[in-house]
């Protein structure tokens, strides 16, 4: 890994925003879900929560392989319990919902810890969700479309909390505000994906990296990743 490449990581590392993130409700067209985990990249998200049915869940495998790099997404067998951990985080829910007590999505104070639940393709929020969440909110429109895709408001939506955060200075962390065991993990993976992959393999620990990213491990840990 090269010192640039090591440093970068750092930078997005310092600017996860470990307390805004989504909540796809049964979204299991690929490229929806491709473009949402995008957008989640890009404005700075360490996680996206999901609720598929189970022979579904593959799908996200095989999505955004760029991103997906970067974005973890943790899976939930029903929006209940994807709902409930949220919550015990201390996140506000919002979900996206066309009704007489939405309200504009402009309106919510994104600084605070929040998870937004956006609907499936054919179904959109189901009941569960909305009895749930503390606030529906709605895109404003004023054409004769009534709504979105889904990975188009996931953006609208997830540019005006950075927005929000950015003015707060919530990007501009001198540290980051992951764990260290995770900082560590992303930093080895993602600029030595091809030792990683082999020491997952094998039941590794990741070795100590320098301040240059360069591996720092002892002979034992290297005769054993050669063993065949």
């Amino acid at each position: 890994m090269n010192p640039e490449r090591y440093q970068r990581i750092q930078q997005v590392l310092k600017a996860r925003q470990v307390d805004l993130t989504l909540c796809l409700e049964e979204v299991h067209k690929p490229n929806n879900v491709s473009a949402v985990i995008r957008s989640a990249d890009a404005t700075g998200l360490h996680k996206v929560h999901a609720v598929w049915p189970n022979d579904q869940m593959r799908t996200l495998s095989h999505t955004s392989a760029g991103a997906r790099n970067w974005v973890e997404v943790e899976p939930h067998d029903t929006i209940i319990d994807a709902v409930t951990e949220l919550k015990s985080q201390g996140m506000q829910i919002l979900v996206t919902n066309l009704s007489a007590t939405a309200i504009d999505f402009r309106e919510v104070d994104y600084t605070k810890p929040t998870a937004i639940i956006l609907g499936s393709e054919k179904r959109g929020i189901s009941q569960a969700a909305l009895d749930l969440a503390d606030q529906d909110i709605v895109i404003p429109m004023v054409g004769m479309v009534q709504s979105l895709n889904v990975s188009v408001a996931s953006a609208v939506i997830l540019y005006e909390a950075q927005r929000q955060r950015q003015a707060a200075g919530m990007y501009d962390r001198d540290i980051s505000q992951l764990p260290a065991e995770t900082i560590h993990r992303i930093l080895f993976e993602r600029g030595h994906p091809v030792l990683a992959k082999v020491a997952k393999r094998k039941g590794l620990a990741y070795p100590a990296l320098d301040e240059q990213g360069q591996i720092l491990a002892e002979p034992e840990w290297w005769q054993e990743m050669q063993r065949g």
